[in-house]
């Protein structure tokens, strides 16, 4: 091989190594920015993952849409005489503090109102605070249980709803147990076989779109109380304004 073909393979081969380099350089350049398109789709599918998991909105769930049975026409579960001439409404929330403190600072005199025959009570119960209760959604799982109990033994909702309150758990705590909501409807003296019921959850959905038709009605938090159709804007969390506004309502008939 002549001196003038060593330099032209020296050269050739030269050239064969910087397009091979070239080449490795562009193979490592897209592996590196497939493997972070990789990562990125990974972590976007864990957030929307995790968003899902967490998401603060009510949710309908799988079930089918079951109405309780013994509602008023407006969806609403009563407690007390239908003649009775004041209706109070209570929109509220089992796992909310703050209804807890409207029960404390009401709960014996609207006890009082629906025996003596002057006000009939209207619940309904919502799941808006399921997000508090560390996944075990507890909102949903007491109004389920409520709504089982207005279905099929009426006349202990009352009973129920003040065990409940009673034994609220706090807000940001797993809530109470299924087993604990069921021994607290057996002290109030729901029947067994409507206590085994609870945990068929077939109110669910029902609590689901009571939840979302309640603030799509402008509700804003809970509790939220209404007497013969208007929101109570007084004091809710001391004794007194809520009985004199009913009398009121009651004396003048509106």
């Amino acid at each position: 091989m002549g001196k003038q073909q060593r330099v032209a393979s020296r050269e050739t081969r030269k050239a064969q190594a910087a397009i091979a380099a070239q080449r490795g350089r562009r193979i490592n350049w897209v592996l590196t920015v497939g493997g972070m398109i990789i990562a990125g789709l990974v972590a976007a599918i864990g957030l929307v993952a995790f968003n899902a998991a967490n998401n603060d909105e009510p949710t309908a769930g799988g079930g089918k849409l079951v109405t309780p049975a013994n509602l008023t026409a407006a969806g609403t579960i009563p407690v007390g005489a239908p003649a009775a001439p004041v209706t109070v409404e209570i929109v509220l929330d089992y796992m909310c503090p703050a209804c807890g403190r409207f029960e404390q600072a009401n709960g014996a005199e609207l006890d009082r109102l629906i025996q003596a025959g002057t006000a009939k009570v209207e619940l309904r119960p919502i799941s808006f605070l399921d997000r508090t209760s560390q996944g075990t959604r507890y909102s949903t799982r007491a109004a389920n249980a409520m709504a089982t109990v207005a279905d099929r033994a009426p006349e202990k909702v009352w009973a129920f709803n003040i065990a409940l309150y009673d034994n609220q758990p706090e807000e940001g705590t797993r809530g109470l147990s299924d087993q604990r909501i069921a021994n607290l409807a057996t002290q109030a003296g729901v029947g067994r076989e409507v206590v085994d019921a609870f945990g068929e959850r077939i109110f669910e959905p029902w609590v689901a779109k009571v939840t979302e038709a309640a603030f799509d009605s402008g509700v804003e938090g809970t509790p939220r109380v209404s007497i013969n159709g208007t929101v109570f804007t007084s004091d809710v969390y001391r004794a007194g304004p809520l009985t004199q506004a009913v009398a009121a309502a009651a004396k003048s008939g509106t």
